[in-house]
């Protein structure tokens, strides 16, 4: 798993570091095979009344598809990570049941023929 964690308000410890990788791991596991890359940023803001808020922001970058993305919001940082990873999985599954219920029409349908019949 290619996870790149960016928390230039915060500080990345060891403790948030591995609950990090133990919740993506859990909740990005069904696919593993097309997740590239994981894409981690962690941010402290002030809410709009005055209150601490912790925002987790979640990007997943898939092989030959767009990305996914996810941001959760709260007064736990913890709490706002174990929400954006559980989304983040829910969108990846929902994403590859996509794609095996509806495949690409290129990949189903024949060449066209070159030769005229009359």
């Amino acid at each position: 798993m290619n996870l790149k964690i960016q928390a230039p308000d915060l500080p990345l410890t060891d403790g948030l570091r591995q609950h990090l990788n133990l919740r993506l791991a859990h909740a990005l596991n069904s696919g593993r095979d097309v997740v590239t890359r994981i894409i981690v940023r962690l941010s402290d803001g002030h809410g709009l009344r005055g209150g601490e808020e912790k925002c987790c922001a979640i990007e997943v970058r898939l092989r030959g598809a767009p990305a996914l993305r996810v941001e959760d919001i709260q007064s736990d940082l913890y709490l706002a990570i174990d929400r954006a990873a559980e989304r983040i999985g829910r969108a990846l599954d929902r994403h590859l049941a996509r794609q095996r219920d509806f495949p690409m029409m290129a990949s189903t349908r024949q060449p066209a023929s070159t030769e005229e019949t009359p």
